[in-house]
């Protein structure tokens, strides 16, 4: 769908449908007041019968209304606050979206500019707004035999006064990259186990990497990984029939001698659990336990459409977790790339396994941050739902930095402490570590053994097991979180 950006009064621009938003208790801000006066009190009327009161996301269509070039007007709801807050403005949008695309007309035009969102200017309120119209696009039918009827609505023309345009224009340039981000992410991860494997996602590195110059790519393989010593990684590997990968991409849009940034990304492509393995009711879920790696992607494509002036790598650290003859046991001790060794009690917690070593790996670029982003614990679900994601980190500047780009892209994250005492739940006899630390604070314990390999840099560790996916229902999909949170810090760093 293709986004624009005007100045120009709403009652002059010819279009299928315009929306504009009628406040709760029939409250009509100025071009809903100019609107009903040109029309001879056509929207007046409507709300002294009744058919709207602005209750937020109600909706009206008003077909013919005289005075209007507009074939149609679509009256949405806005609720009582004189400001909204970021969740209401997108359901709004949402509304409104759910509208139009039902109706005939090929194109839309929103009047939403003079609405006000809490804590957030033209650029703020029209990037969320953008982003929750171009995905509310999405739909994932590749396997259905009847596909989805293509959709009229094929343009969405934003309104603005002149003094705000140029910040307007920017934020519909950016969500459209977050958006297309997004999608990217949520294609890889509702993709079935069965095609979506290690290799696959290998395969997916190498095209992007062809269609851009300043994008290069290296695909790491078995032979390569115990070259390097990845003990703990190939353990996970080592009980499946598909192969690892460690995918590394290497963006270049900064001068060489720029430090880049890293985002490591856990690509489990299955996990059944291994040895331990998993209950069968939901296991079918766990093709979403590679959306760190598959949000990475989603990132980086979003980097590459802005050409962002920064330097990036990614790692994604791709293994498949099975049963099997050759699988892992509770029990095995395996020596990680760092040198240290792991005694493996769970090998249902073997995200921390990939990811260890891929930490270890992401010390050869000289990071200026490196960021993990992993479906890593149960326990975060319990401890911070499906609507917040995971912060721990060992650099308190990083995590500011990190929360306020959740605050502004309104994907939120949440810090969770690494105290000391924490890290004796990882005490073994055995080996140097325990991979996991028992049933209290498993989100904690989890990021103080990511912690244990990230001292040579400023690290931080995403644990979006509650956001990266909504669970069971008609609704069950991937979510395309954390793109938006990952592209905001990734934005604020390049200064754009």
């Amino acid at each position: 769908m293709e986004l624009v950006v005007k100045s120009v009064a709403a009652e002059s621009i010819k279009t299928a449908t315009l929306v504009v938003a009628i406040g709760e208790e029939r409250a009509l801000g100025a071009i809903a007041s100019k609107i009903d006066g040109l029309s001879g009190g056509l929207i007046s009327a409507a709300l002294k019968r009744g058919d709207i009161v602005g209750r937020a996301g109600q909706t009206l269509l008003l077909p013919g209304v005289p005075a209007l070039k507009a074939e149609r007007l679509l009256l949405v709801g806005s609720g009582k606050d004189e400001e909204l807050a970021d969740r209401p403005w997108r359901k709004l949008a949402s509304a409104a979206y759910g509208a139009l695309k039902n109706l005939g007309g090929s194109d839309a035009v929103f009047a939403f500019d003079e609405l006000t969102v809490k804590g957030r200017d033209a650029y703020g309120r029209t990037r969320l707004l953008a982003e929750t119209l171009i995905d509310g696009e999405y739909v994932f039918d590749r396997f259905k035999s009847k596909k989805a009827d293509p959709r009229a609505l094929q343009k969405i023309t934003l309104l603005t006064a002149k003094s705000s345009q140029a910040d307007v224009e920017r934020a519909v340039t950016h969500a459209k990259a977050i958006a297309s981000g997004m999608s990217f992410t949520k294609d890889l991860g509702n993709l079935p186990p069965n095609l979506c494997h290690p290799s696959f996602l290998a395969e997916a590195a190498k095209s992007l990497s062809k269609a851009h110059k300043n994008l290069k790519v290296e695909i790491h393989d078995e032979k390569k990984l115990k070259e390097l010593g990845m003990g703990a990684f190939l353990a996970v590997a080592q009980g499946s029939a598909q192969p690892p990968r460690l995918i590394v991409l290497n963006y270049q849009g900064a001068k060489k001698s720029e430090q880049p940034y890293v985002l490591v990304g856990k690509g489990i492509t299955f996990d059944t659990g291994g040895i331990s393995i998993k209950p069968a009711a939901g296991m079918d879920e766990m093709k979403y336990d590679m959306c760190g790696a598959a949000s990475v992607f989603g990132t980086l494509r979003a980097v590459l459409e802005l050409e962002l002036p920064i330097n990036l790598v990614c790692l994604m650290a791709c293994a498949e977790n099975m049963p099997s003859d050759r699988a892992t046991r509770p029990g095995d001790i395996v020596e990680t790339m760092s040198g240290q060794t792991v005694e493996i009690l769970n090998t249902d917690a073997e995200g921390r396994l990939v990811l260890c070593d891929a930490l270890t790996y992401a010390e050869r670029f000289n990071p200026r941050a490196v960021i993990d982003i992993a479906t890593l614990t149960g326990a975060c679900v319990v401890a911070l739902g499906g609507h917040t994601t995971g912060l721990m980190s060992n650099n308190e500047a990083l995590v500011g930095q990190l929360l306020e780009a959740g605050k502004q892209a309104d994907d939120r994250c949440w810090q969770l402490p690494l105290f000391e005492e924490y890290q004796e739940q990882l005490d073994s006899p055995f080996a140097d570590i325990a991979n996991i630390g028992g049933p209290k604070g498993g989100a904690i314990t989890a990021g103080c053994f990511l912690s244990r390999f990230t001292k040579a840099y400023e690290w931080a560790h995403l644990d979006i097991a509650g956001t990266a996916w909504v669970s069971g229902g008609k609704d069950k999909g991937a979510t395309g979180r954390p793109v938006p949170l990952l592209t905001q810090y990734l934005l604020d760093r390049a200064g754009v």
